[in-house]
Order: C-alpha cells, then structure tokens, then sequence
C-alpha cells in the first residue's frame, strides 16, 4: 500500500503542484529538523489533505514517512499514546479527549462540514425527531454525541425524547435504508450512497446550516512529546497539511481523480462532491473559537465535566498556526 500512495503522490506533483510543493524559502530560517521522521493516521475521505501530504512532507525535508490506516475514523488513542504523531479528529471528539486527560495537542482546524443528519420522509426538522429512533452505530460514539448537541440545541431531551439504536454490530446505514429507524448521522462515502439510493433526505448539513456551519469540523491534532520536542518538524508538517489544503479547495476534481487513482476511494464522484461540498477555508475559521463553541455545548449536555478555558490551556497550541497565516497568505 505504501508503494501505491508513493506512486499516487508522485503523479500528483508531476499534475500540477509544483508551485506547492517547492521547499518554503523560511525553513533556512526555521533551522534544521529535529527529525526527519514523521507517522500519520490516515483519515476518512472527508479530511483528503492529510492523503495528499506526502509530497509535500518530502519537500519539507521529511524521508521517514509512515501511515497507520488500521484505527477507526476518529480514533483518539493512536495519537493519543504516541502510535502516532499526527491525526485528524472530529472537533467534538476532541475536546472529551482533552477533558478526559488524554494526551493531545491541537494545532489547527482543517475544513467544515462532511456530516449530515438523514431522516425518513415525514420529518423535516431536528425538533421532529422526538419520540423517533436514531442509530448511532454504538451508545457513547461520535455520532450520539453531535445529534445529543443537535438535539439539545432545539430543546428536545437527548435521554428521553429520543430513542438510541445502538447496536455496534448492525451498520446504521442498512438501518436507515431498509426503513427500520427514522435518522442517522451519516459521513462520506455514506452520505453520497444516500443520495444515490434516493433514501430519506437531509435535515442539517453541518457544512451550510448554522450553527455548525461556523465552526471547523475536523482538527489537526499531534502527539504532545513530539509537539514539544520537534517544534521545527511540527511546523513543517502543519505546513505540509495546509498546503494540502489549499489544494482540496481550488483543485477538487484534479485531487478527486488523484483519490481514485491512488485507490483512496473507489468512486470519483464521491470523492469530488465531498471536496466540493466542504469548505476547506483554514484562514476564514477561527480554531480556538470552535474548540470553545463545542467545550460550552458538551458541557452544557454534561458530557464533559471541564471549562472551555481549561480545554483550550491544556490542549491547544496555535503558535504554529498563527505563524503560518501570516507566512501562507492566499
């Protein structure tokens, strides 16, 4: 699989990149690396720069690049434990981490969006669902925790106005599609095969209905020992994944197609309408604020017991970021 994603990425730099992926004239500036190594977890479709940033890593000086593609979509504890060094993680997963005292240390917010709520015909709104079931896959996941915050958000009781399906051994998406529940959480490819299946229709799209339109989806987070230890290599990388970034969002059918080719994904059509249909505007959302929105509505439904202002002291570190908005202005 490596191989592939080398051969993939080679493509990549040879379609078009090169203007990204030439070494940025400040790491003179920056001084040499600390390390030349770097391990990253490999992501869901949604979070696409972090699958196209190994060109762009070798062009910051990095030889040693591993993947770990064997952890769930969101899982905290790779990086967490130090499996590895960097990883996408959902915002909301994020901030139970940092309450719970797991180890992690979020640098910046990647794109907005990818999840949405599908509901059966018949109901139109979140405040609906009251009284109806929901599949969220397993009781405590990622998906029961951002429809608590949307339930609590129109008034309804997340523990007694709901009904939670929460089988871990029966995919909530056959669920859903065979009529047996009224709503589920869906995230891409899902939300696609969806609408390909003309089953149910959409309710709130986090990437345009507000409130979580406002607010970065996904973070970037590392592992505090290397954080500490590698500043210049943490730059560097969070230079890598931005850059990357800025590449999903004005070449969406160039990394699409690069996607499908690498085998990332076996739908182009997919891939391309994620990239499309999710903001992936770095600059224009502000990561602090979205880490202190979710600390204050976890709290509010007692999912975690911390301050917003304790969350982003002991988890948070935006000294790269800022450095790297004034450096990578559009």
């Amino acid at each position: 699989m490596l191989q592939t994603r080398r051969e993939f990425l080679t493509a990549l730099s040879m379609a078009g990149a090169a203007g990204l992926l030439r070494a940025p004239r400040s790491q003179a500036a920056e001084g040499a690396l600390e390390t030349t190594t770097v391990r990253l977890q490999m992501p869901g479709l949604c979070v696409a720069p972090v699958y196209i940033a190994e060109a762009l890593l070798r062009a910051e000086g990095f030889t040693d690049i591993h993947y770990d593609d064997s952890s769930e979509l969101g899982a905290i504890a790779p990086v967490a434990h130090g499996k590895v060094d960097f990883a996408p993680i959902y915002a909301s997963q994020s901030v139970r981490a940092i309450d719970a005292g797991e180890r992690v240390t979020l640098l910046a917010g990647v794109m907005v969006g990818c999840f949405e709520l599908f509901a059966r015909e018949g109901i139109d709104s979140v405040a609906e669902l009251k009284g109806q079931s929901i599949g969220v896959g397993a009781a405590g996941s990622l998906s029961q925790q951002l429809v608590t915050l949307m339930a609590a958000q129109v008034g309804l009781d997340p523990v007694n106005n709901v009904h939670w399906i929460t089988d871990p051994k029966i995919k909530p998406l056959d669920l859903f599609a065979e009529g047996k529940i009224d709503a589920f959480l869906a995230y891409p490819p899902d939300s696609q095969e969806l609408r390909a299946r003309h089953v149910g229709h959409v309710i709130v799209n986090s990437g345009v209905d507000r409130p979580w339109s406002q607010y970065f989806c996904c973070m970037i987070a590392g592992n505090p020992d290397y954080v500490r230890g590698y500043p210049t290599a943490t730059k560097r990388v969070l230079r890598a994944f931005l850059k990357a970034t800025d590449l999903c969002a004005t070449e969406p059918a160039r990394v699409a197609r690069q996607l499908l080719d690498g085998g990332f994904t076996p739908r182009y059509d997919y891939a391309l309408q994620t990239l499309s249909d999710n903001p992936y505007k770095w600059r224009e959302y502000d990561a602090e604020d979205t880490i202190r929105w979710y600390a204050l509505r976890l709290y509010e439904v007692g999912l975690i017991k911390s301050s917003p202002q304790k969350i982003i002291a002991d988890g948070t570190d935006w000294r790269f970021l800022n450095e790297l908005k004034r450096e990578l202005k559009a």
